[in-house]
């Protein structure tokens, strides 16, 4: 019997590993693919997030001429680049690139002379989600909600006093809070003042942002009434605590 009631937490093993395996493939591809490509391949790029910019010679990306107050770049002095032209390992990976990414050269890193599919910051997405992902594999537990199973991967012992005192919620949110506002304080203040945050800055503030999403996808995918019956005595939580239901206001 595991610790929510349940005999075994083998679907909550398969869900971590997905997300973690997933993660740990676009982190691996997103190194590997301008590993193998030729040298110089991929000039630096400069498009916006949530666009394809560089799919064709024609594409946004490829034709502009001068600077765009930040919003891309004079793309002939560096060359044009089409991913739709690679094989289709490395057009995949690029593609998912320019379309997530805002793909700004000054904000990424370079490899054998080609610039890579993603930024830093988006490079520690990933690596967060990968861990996120492995560790709901080994820690993580359908508890019912969405919150409890995301607190399940937290020891039962350290978690009585938030359950009797019914801080679940408020505990959940400063965990978003510590996770996330590093990452928008620093991508904020470089949109609206002179910093410029380095390479480093934007690895660890992306890191525990994607840490979090990794663990929160878990718990959504984790937690199902269904396998307790639909009937919340049935869920083991800390402190020996219950769930129960509102009962419905008399007319």
């Amino acid at each position: 019997m595991e610790k929510n009631g349940l005999k075994n937490r083998g679907r909550e093993r398969k869900i971590g590993l997905w997300i973690g395996g997933v993660s740990t493939f676009f982190l691996i591809s997103f190194f590997l693919v301008p590993f193998y490509l030729p040298s110089g391949t991929v000039p630096e790029l400069s498009g916006r997030a949530n666009s394809i910019d560089y799919y064709s010679d024609d594409s946004w990306g490829n034709m502009q001429t001068e600077s765009q107050s930040g919003l891309g770049h004079n793309q002939s002095e560096h060359g044009s680049f089409a991913w739709s032209e690679l094989d289709f390992y490395a057009a995949f990976i690029y593609a998912f690139g320019d379309f997530n990414c805002h793909n700004k050269a000054e904000r990424s890193w370079h490899i054998n002379d080609n610039q890579m599919p993603v930024c830093v910051r988006d490079v520690g997405i990933f690596a967060g989600l990968a861990i996120g992902g492995f560790l709901f594999s080994r820690k993580g537990l359908n508890r019912w909600t969405i919150r409890d199973s995301f607190l399940s991967i937290l020891p039962d012992d350290r978690m009585e006093n938030v359950y009797k005192k019914n801080n679940r919620m408020k505990l959940l949110l400063l965990i978003a809070v510590l996770t996330i506002a590093p990452m928008g304080f620093d991508g904020f203040i470089q949109l609206f003042t002179d910093y410029e945050s380095n390479a480093l800055m934007r690895l660890l503030t992306g890191l525990p942002f994607g840490m979090f999403i990794g663990l929160f996808l878990g718990a959504s995918f984790a937690a199902r009434p269904i396998y307790f019956g639909n009937i919340p005595n049935n869920v083991n939580l800390p402190s020996n605590t219950k769930f129960q239901l509102v009962a419905e206001e008399s007319e």
